[in-house]
């Protein structure tokens, strides 16, 4: 009934709008069509304000309602309604609960005791908003770029025995695509269970050969939240960003590296493709595959119960922990992984450094941000020059003038395009995966980050970080101040647009 509604209003505005602009019928026409278009946008705005939505993103679809006739209201239905995401994904919780109704107890270590108060903390956040508890004993190694990735990842897969699940935002077809892809039918016609999650969106240009490739070969594809089902409704807003591939319980992958060509540096638009992944081995896998078996679960209707899924090696102490979190529209508290990178961020006594491929903050994070560096912590923050959105690039830049003026130094990578998701903090401890810095991944998306304490990585994550800044420009308060007017034009519009990119 709902969806009705809002197709019928749709269509009532369109209509109503080209009669008063576009045609020459009589006066009274025109009028009593623009009424109907009035009087329309003034309920929905009624319904809006009805909402107790925030003040600021409330003006923002008042505004774009208001002005943006007929389109405003489509942005509205596809990128304004967040609030019901608890409605739309009620299920997908209960079906989590009904799936995993204990939380994964980890073996003891008496290197928590190492862990400074701080990282106590925040690792008890993440148990109780994530319900994944820390491993001492797992292992995580530091995964450069593509061919590391995608070479070790191959490697994992020819070994594996038992089964593969894969779950991408963005699985292409392409070369590098067809490789996995030959590679996992392959292990299917040799009896490993094979489970593969691709976002219908990010994934749009998966083709249909491929698919059914893998369907022939015994391989179970599932595509989450198709786009034709989901277009006239609010799941079309809502993506799956996550990126895991679980072998046999034993070894785990997450990162920033989606599986397609441009990941490798071969798309000659973009160029060199800078990025990170982890590799994980131990009990920490167990979160990595619970993530994956309720998504499959909600996107596939199949639940698996089985106890070998959470079945893994076990490993001696390993010095420094490792722990996961999922966080989405289905997470019980709002925007969790915001949360975070705010304590993380609030907690620094000496440094944090950040690369992400789109900086667009919430007021939090960005308050956060702006206290550390008047505190003298050296913050640092390292973007790409080049970017694949014209609305992100820009909504990104209108951002550096406040950070600048709080004394945080600005970098922009100058190699090619930098897309990995990182946060470090005092070069002790921090996140690494899925989630970038903007409101969409912190709010919208299904996200999956590592949160690294007093690990081997994390000194290999800030060597990596200080190589990134040596192919970075620093970005001087006094040149930047000096860009041009069409330059702020364009970041003071794009950033209009920050709720929803």
């Amino acid at each position: 009934m709902k969806r009705t509604r809002q197709v019928l209003f749709l269509i009532v505005l369109a209509v109503t709008f080209s009669i008063a602009t576009f045609t020459e019928l009589p006066i009274s026409v025109k009028a009593v069509s623009i009424i109907i278009y009035g009087l329309i946008i003034l309920s929905i705005i009624y319904v809006l304000i009805l909402e107790n939505r925030s003040p600021y993103r409330t003006l923002l679809w008042v505004y774009a309602l208001m002005f943006l006739p007929v389109i405003g209201y489509m942005f509205f239905l596809y990128s304004g309604q967040l609030e019901v995401r608890g409605h739309l994904y009620r299920q997908k919780r209960e079906q989590a609960r009904e799936l995993l109704n204990t939380s994964l107890s980890f073996r003891s270590s008496s290197y928590w005791d190492q862990l400074d108060e701080r990282e106590q903390c925040l690792s008890q956040l993440i148990k109780t908003f994530g319900d994944n508890p820390i491993s001492f004993h797992s292992t995580t190694d530091v995964l450069k770029n593509g061919e590391e990735t995608f070479s070790a990842i191959k490697e994992a897969i020819q070994k594996a025995e038992s089964y593969i699940h894969l779950e991408y935002f963005t699985f292409e077809s392409d070369e590098i695509g067809q490789e996995m892809i030959d590679l996992l039918c392959e292990k299917a016609g040799h009896s490993v269970e094979v489970r593969l999650i691709y976002d219908s969106f990010g994934s749009s240009s998966l083709s249909k050969k491929a698919i059914k490739q893998m369907k022939d070969a015994g391989i179970a594809v599932a595509s989450f939240e198709p786009v034709q089902a989901g277009f006239l409704t609010q799941k079309l807003n809502f993506r799956n960003h996550r990126k895991i591939i679980v072998v046999d319980g034993d070894v785990g992958f997450v990162g920033g590296l989606n599986i397609g060509d441009e990941y490798l540096g071969r798309d000659p638009n973009i160029g060199f493709w800078r990025d990170t992944h982890l590799v994980l081995k131990g009990e920490v896998v167990k979160t990595l595959q619970k993530t994956f078996l309720l998504d499959w679960s909600y996107t596939a209707d199949e639940k698996l119960v089985d106890s070998r899924y959470f079945e893994s090696k076990k490993l001696e102490d390993s010095p420094g922990g490792v722990q996961i979190l999922a966080s989405g529209p289905d997470s019980p508290v709002e925007g969790i992984m915001g949360d975070l990178y705010y304590e993380l961020i609030a907690s620094a006594k000496k440094s944090v450094f950040i690369a992400t491929p789109y900086f667009i903050p919430n007021k939090a994070l960005r308050t956060a941000l702006s206290m550390a560096g008047k505190k003298g912590i050296d913050v640092k923050i390292i973007t790409p020059e080049i970017n694949d959105s014209f609305l992100t690039k820009h909504a990104t830049r209108s951002y550096f003038t406040e950070m600048l003026d709080y004394d945080i130094e600005i970098y922009l990578y100058q190699k090619g395009f930098l897309h990995e998701k990182m946060i470090m903090i005092d070069e002790e401890y921090g996140s690494i995966g899925t989630a970038n810095f903007d409101l969409r991944s912190l709010h919208l998306n299904f996200e999956i980050n590592a949160f690294l304490f007093e690990t081997e990585s994390v000194k290999d994550l800030v060597k990596h970080y200080r190589e990134d800044l040596l192919d970075s420009q620093k970005v001087e308060r006094e040149t930047y101040e000096q860009r041009g007017i069409l330059a702020r034009t364009k970041e003071s519009f794009a950033r209009l647009f920050s709720p929803i990119l």
